[in-house]
């Protein structure tokens, strides 16, 4: 379970962000999870929620955005929607395709006080 790798990894990060900030504690964090990125969210939010025990982010609400997943055709040269890797093109059935987006896994914002 990889998630758990994540959550300690992102609240370490949270951690020196807070301090950076002169933050005594963490509201919210927004994570962007997409959909390509083998991370499970509901897996990573329990993790996020035990790694946070006891630092500046502890009880900090958890908002997930899932983008979709997107890639580029090289066969009908098209940005298309995929839902998994290794999809093939909707357009054209082509199995030439480059992620383009979905596959992120970032902190886009966090609130602080």
């Amino acid at each position: 379970m990889h998630e758990v790798s994540l959550a300690n990894a992102l609240i370490e990060l949270v951690r020196e962000q807070a301090v950076a900030a002169k933050a005594s504690r963490v509201t919210r964090l927004v994570l962007e999870i997409g959909t390509l990125s083998h991370v499970d969210a509901h897996a990573l939010r329990f993790a996020v929620d035990v790694a946070a025990r006891g630092g500046p982010a502890e009880g900090a609400a958890v908002d997930i955005l899932e983008p979709e997943g997107t890639a580029y055709c090289l066969d009908c040269e098209t940005s298309v929607a995929i839902a998994a890797r290794g999809a093939l093109c909707p357009h054209c059935g082509g199995a030439k395709l480059l992620v383009q987006g979905g596959d992120e896994m970032r902190l886009k914002e966090m609130e602080v006080v």
